[in-house]
């Protein structure tokens, strides 16, 4: 077993690799596209039951009474559990809070909120039960944005919620969770220093990750006392220790089986299912399952927050950024927990600005609580400060690019919120798209064209790995990391490389939890980093004890034994060599197999930086806005599987165009959404979207022996002010509001006289 935490004292640059960097076909695609593989919603067992969950129909109301007495009559029903269910949270705020988002004990806090779930003999029964259980409310208003949440006199969502005021508990209850601030510099002289300043206010949507799969779960509360369940997760450690908690349970009593994932994007997170189906088994003593429908997804699970934001910044003549002065509210939804903090992190992050302030605010509102979306918090922030950016580089007569080339971050720069950039590749990543060729294409009529970038910090955290070599020279690979992205290859390479043989004799397999050591989520682009990490520390240790099994069976000494492109070689004798496979094939006959595993919780993680040029053409009469030409440009340390790379590169950006310019929560007056189908959820499809070009740029984490940086999220970032500057070229109008649809671009417009 290896163990590592520790910054790596070994950085493989400008190497050039067998494995790290090809296109091999993943490991799993025959299963998905021949329609083998297994998700949430194809588990089944035997004596099968099927739950669903009766959900508020008010966004905020006091639950007076419950009665259920004439779902239980129903045939076929099972049984029914509500909060009473759930153990005592005691004087634990946050665990009432945990406890109360899975089922409602006094008050419900959004439409779709849980009360009650039913577990019957068929998921139509269940369906029907849940109709026929009353619920008594007292309805009080709701609050549906920060700013109504913020305003004197606003309705209040918990009367025990207090504002930590910079770090003092206030004694007054408010909708405001946190206040915080980062600051750097003197920002009254970086202002007083400022030849030119842009203030403005932006507003940002409620929207969701689009993820195609519902919510899923299937319990088994065993009658030996253990709970098995099986889900479509981002994490099986993490739905594993969040059950322990809401169910009072130690975590060894608990089994999670990660399915396949019909993508999650940070909303497969939290558990919203799998306690209520783990009562409901627990009381019928047979497996439950459920399955949400898309209203349920929309209106119960955690979509990312909406968000208002003000930002100030100014600059001298020569372009140089002197102050800047950052405000973000975000939405929690209805329990405190915003991303506020990483977008206040990632705000100003692309810049080395002498003087800044950031100031943010965790706000609750009555919408469900808010979980991760790529980039969690970041794409918020970048909205308001890439296009006060622009506006500022306007006023300044300068290109935009070269105002961001001119005060861009780079090694040392020390960001506003504290932390100081090791090597970073913001200033190739702005030299790539100055030089694209799409930055200097004419443009049409109606046409506009935008740029801006986004940063995310990425994280390391726990991952394990165990690899075992077959008698044919196969190495049998189990990792704890869910797969959403291609990460069975890009993890399989890895120990393909440190091996020296092809990424196709390498079998991975993403298991329970009983199976293989704690790792954490799939998330926060950190799978790839940190358990790809695991998988080469692990493959270090095969190919020491292959090297040593040669050694035994040459009866030479270890350290005269060489293994290099999956042959191993004596350097005494040059007749003594044999291939990977060969070697495998005798270690039944010398000594037994060979296994090792690692468990790595590495710190070296490398920020990575994103860039987008945007072409917009809009309509002017009807303010229809098609994107005609679309380039992403990321610095992502090495690209393990290129390919997957760009797939992530284009995933992300065509969510920063829905984001942009079609995707919100619409509200109506009571706080209900009214449009939680995705017929009225409007996603890009590729009929509206043209071919999105990537440029791949490679500047090496220091922290990571292959160079890697986290790859999935940065590309999120700067779709939606990209769009936004594209808009403002085309049409001589800026918007300060996402979605910037047609009826948004025309408002503007006749507001300003065009």
């Amino acid at each position: 077993m290896t163990t590592t935490d520790y910054e790596p004292n070994i950085v493989l640059s400008n190497v050039e690799y067998k494995v790290v960097g090809t296109r091999p076909i993943r490991h799993d695609g025959h299963d998905k596209v021949t329609g083998r593989a297994l998700y949430g919603a194809d588990f089944t067992t035997a004596g099968l039951l099927h739950a669903k969950v009766l959900r508020s129909p008010h966004a905020h109301a006091r639950i007076v009474s419950i009665d259920p007495s004439k779902a239980l009559e129903m045939p076929g029903v099972r049984a029914v559990v509500t909060a009473s269910d759930l153990p005592p949270s005691g004087d634990n705020v946050g665990a009432k809070r945990d406890r109360d988002n899975v089922l409602a004990s006094d008050k419900v806090l959004y439409k779709g909120h849980a009360v009650v779930g039913v577990a019957a003999l068929s998921a139509h029964a269940a369906e029907e039960a849940a109709a026929l259980i009353e619920v008594e409310y007292e309805v009080l208003p709701p609050v549906i944005t920060v700013e109504q949440a913020m305003a004197e006199g606003a309705t209040l969502l918990h009367d025990d919620l207090f504002t930590s005021e910079l770090g003092e508990q206030t004694d007054t209850p408010s909708n405001v969770a946190e206040h915080f601030q980062h600051r750097k510099g003197d920002i009254d002289k970086g202002f007083a220093e400022a030849d030119v300043i842009v203030e403005r206010e932006y507003r940002a949507k409620t929207v969701h990750q689009g993820y195609i799969e519902p919510h899923n779960a299937t319990a088994l509360w065993n009658s030996d006392g253990r709970l098995h369940v099986w889900c479509s997760t981002q994490g099986s450690f993490t739905v594993r220790d969040s059950l322990a908690s809401l169910l009072d349970m130690p975590v060894s009593q608990i089994r999670v089986t990660p399915m396949e994932i019909g993508g999650g994007f940070g909303g497969k997170i939290p558990v919203y299912l799998e306690p209520v189906a783990a009562l409901l088994s627990k009381k019928t003593g047979q497996a439950v399952k459920m399955v949400m429908s898309r209203a349920d997804v929309f209106e119960a699970s955690g979509p990312t927050c909406g968000s208002w934001s003000r930002v100030k910044i100014g600059g001298k003549r020569d372009g140089t950024i002197t102050a800047a002065e950052v405000e973000l509210a975000f939405e929690a939804g209805a329990y405190p927990g915003s991303p506020v903090g990483a977008g206040a992190m990632c705000a100003l992050a692309p810049y080395d600005i002498e003087n800044g302030v950031v100031d943010g605010y965790d706000v609750v509102v009555n919408k469900p609580k808010t979980a991760a979306y790529r980039a969690p918090g970041a794409p918020n922030a970048a909205f308001a400060v890439e296009q006060a950016v622009d506006e500022l580089a306007q006023k300044l007569s300068m290109d935009p690019i070269e105002l961001r080339l001119k005060n861009a971050a780079k090694e040392g720069t020390r960001r506003v919120d504290g932390p100081t950039f090791n090597r970073v590749g913001l200033v190739e990543t702005l030299e790539a798209m100055r030089d694209h060729p799409h930055y200097s294409a004419p443009l049409g009529d109606n046409q506009g064209r935008g740029v801006a970038v986004g940063f995310w910090f990425n994280i390391g955290f726990d991952s394990s790995v165990n690899l075992a070599v077959n008698a044919d020279g196969a190495v049998i690979l189990t990792e704890g990391s869910t797969d959403i992205g291609g990460t069975r290859a890009s993890i399989s390479m890895q120990a393909a490389e440190v091996l020296g043989i092809p990424a196709e004799d390498i079998r991975p397999s993403v298991v329970d939890t009983d199976s293989i050591g704690f790792t954490a989520v799939t998330g926060g682009s950190r799978t790839t980093f940190a358990t790809g990490w695991a998988a080469y520390e692990a493959a270090q240790s095969v190919k020491q004890q292959m090297i040593e099994r040669a050694a035994s069976i040459w009866d030479v000494e270890a350290d005269s034994v060489s293994m290099e492109d999956g042959v191993i070689r004596s350097t005494a004798d040059p007749e003594l060599n044999m291939t990977f496979k060969e070697l495998a094939g005798q270690l039944g006959r010398t000594g037994g197999g060979i296994s090792a595993s690692a468990s790595v919780s590495p710190t070296g993680v490398g920020g990575s930086f994103a860039g987008n040029i945007v072409d917009v053409e809009v309509d002017p009469d009807t303010g229809k806005t098609d994107v005609v030409r679309f380039t992403a440009v990321q610095d992502v340390g090495k690209a393990i599987h290129p390919s997957y790379v760009e797939g992530q590169m284009q995933g992300g950006s065509v969510q920063g165009i829905g984001w942009a310019l079609n995707e919100e929560y619409y509200m109506n007056d009571g706080g209900g959404m009214a449009n939680s189908t995705l017929l009225d959820y409007r996603m890009p499809t590729s009929l509206d979207l043209p071919m999105i070009d990537t440029v791949i740029v490679e500047i090496a984490n220091p922290g990571h022996p292959y160079g890697v940086r986290g790859v999935g999220e940065a590309n999120i970032i700067p779709p939606t002010p990209a769009v936004a500057n594209a808009l403002q070229q085309a049409t001589g109008t800026r918007l300060f509001e996402t979605p910037m649809n047609p009826v948004a671009i025309l408002e503007a417009a006749k507001a300003n006289g065009s």
